[in-house]
Order: C-alpha cells, then sequence, then structure tokens
C-alpha cells in the first residue's frame, strides 16, 4: 500500500491549493481516506473523511473553506482549500484506513493504517 501526496505549495493569505494523494496497492474504492495536518511544534490534526460511500466530515477550524474528494477511476484522493489562512501553515498527510467508513472518530489520526509523506502548505499574510 501507498500514498503519494503532491500539490503543495506557497500562497498568500486568501488564496487557494489543491492538493493531492495518489493511492495503490489496494482496493481504494472500499476503503475511508482523511486528510491531516501537523505544524511545527504541534499535534498531528484532522483536517478532512471521506468514506467509501462518499460521505464526509470536517474539523470545525476548516468547515467551508476546504472540500475532500475522490476520484475512484483514477484511485486519488484530493483536498481543495479556499480562503487559506496562515493558521492553516502546515504539513498535510493523507491516510486510509481498509474500513469502509469509520464511525465514531473519524478526524483521529491512530484510527488509520496507511500514510502518506507529506506535501507541505505554506499560507503568508
Amino acid at each position: 500500500v501507498q500514498l503519494v501526496e503532491s500539490g503543495g505549495g506557497s500562497v498568500q493569505a486568501g488564496g487557494s491549493l489543491n492538493v493531492s494523494c495518489v493511492v495503490s496497492g489496494y482496493n481504494y474504492r472500499h476503503y475511508c481516506m482523511g486528510w491531516f495536518r501537523q505544524a511545527p511544534g504541534k499535534e498531528r490534526e484532522g483536517v478532512a473523511y471521506i468514506a467509501s460511500d462518499g460521505s464526509t466530515t470536517y474539523a470545525d477550524s476548516v468547515k467551508g473553506r476546504f472540500t475532500i474528494s475522490k476520484d475512484n477511476a483514477k484511485n486519488t484522493l484530493y483536498l481543495q482549500m479556499d480562503s487559506l489562512k496562515p493558521e492553516d501553515t502546515a504539513m498535510y498527510y493523507c491516510a486510509a484506513d481498509s474500513r469502509p467508513l469509520i464511525a465514531n472518530f473519524p478526524l483521529r489520526a491512530r484510527e488509520y493504517t496507511y500514510w502518506g509523506q507529506g506535501t507541505q502548505v505554506t499560507v503568508s499574510s
């Protein structure tokens, strides 16, 4: 199982970025997936989650600004980030688990088995 993120970069506050995660090595469409981020000196936090049926959950800090989606034909997970703020600066990671959904704590890192290497997002004021 391999997850590879891309699309990070630097942007000014108010701007947008779209990060991607290509997955391989398993039956992607039956798995749930999530996006997490970690800033220096802080714990890893869940940002967004998508179940195998397409249902989603977002952290309050990004609700209304970020959108998680997936393209099963391309084995790719996306995170569209709009109205970015300096506090969104972090390394962004995609994660996957073999369950079709996570019922109770979908934004908790320990629920996930597989992780990518991360892509850096920097938002300047």
